[in-house]
């Protein structure tokens, strides 16, 4: 999905959620994740919102003198309140567009904890990566076992056979416990794929 296109800076696509009053384990993830991109350069991507972990992400990324841009239902606009702080704001028609954007927009997608919203767009960009339609890494940021039951699901649908967990030699997801080997990770498999070209 991502176009072939000259690029100074890659972009990092953030899922999260957009609730508020979570953990704080949850919020110094975010935070810590949002520091890390700003200061690397990366620029992010994400859902635009102005509440929960996604605020709280772009607002660190933006303090660290990153570059946020958010996409984001025009419906949503007024429900969500788009952050007034990003860089960009993408205004787009329907939640598939959203998705479909923000996919376009990255070299590469993060998934935070979250809802079924944000485990939508995880599932959904791991499909595409399946069907050779995303071409990027993709981490799920395991905080505090989040997400353990679901990466208990993806092991058994591997084991079961009704899915295998790579694509083209490379892994279809990867896991990681903090927002530092989150990002390791990614770069990591930037360089084995430019290794593969």
């Amino acid at each position: 999905m991502t176009t072939a296109r000259e690029k100074t800076m890659k972009t990092i696509c953030v899922y999260c959620a957009s609730s508020n009053g979570l953990d704080a384990v949850y919020v110094d993830a975010a935070r810590a994740l949002g520091t890390l991109l700003g200061k690397s350069g990366r620029q992010m991507v994400n859902g635009a919102g102005h509440i929960g972990l996604m605020r709280v992400v772009s607002d660190a990324a933006l303090a660290a003198g990153g570059s946020v841009t958010g996409v984001i239902p025009r419906f949503l606009i007024d429900r969500e309140v788009c952050h007034p702080g990003l860089t960009q704001c993408i205004a787009v028609d329907t939640m598939h567009e959203r998705k479909q954007r923000m996919a376009e927009l990255s070299d590469a997608a993060i998934a935070l904890p979250g809802g079924c919203g944000t485990m939508e767009e995880l599932l959904e960009v791991i499909t595409w990566k399946k069907l050779g339609i995303y071409h990027q890494p993709i981490v799920i940021l395991n905080i505090n076992g989040y997400y353990d039951a679901l990466i208990t699901l993806l092991h058994r649908a591997v084991a079961e056979r009704f899915m295998s967990p790579h694509v083209a030699g490379r892994p279809l997801w990867l896991i990681a416990d903090t927002p530092e080997q989150a990002l390791a990770l990614i770069e990591a498999e930037w360089r084995a794929a430019e290794d593969d070209h």
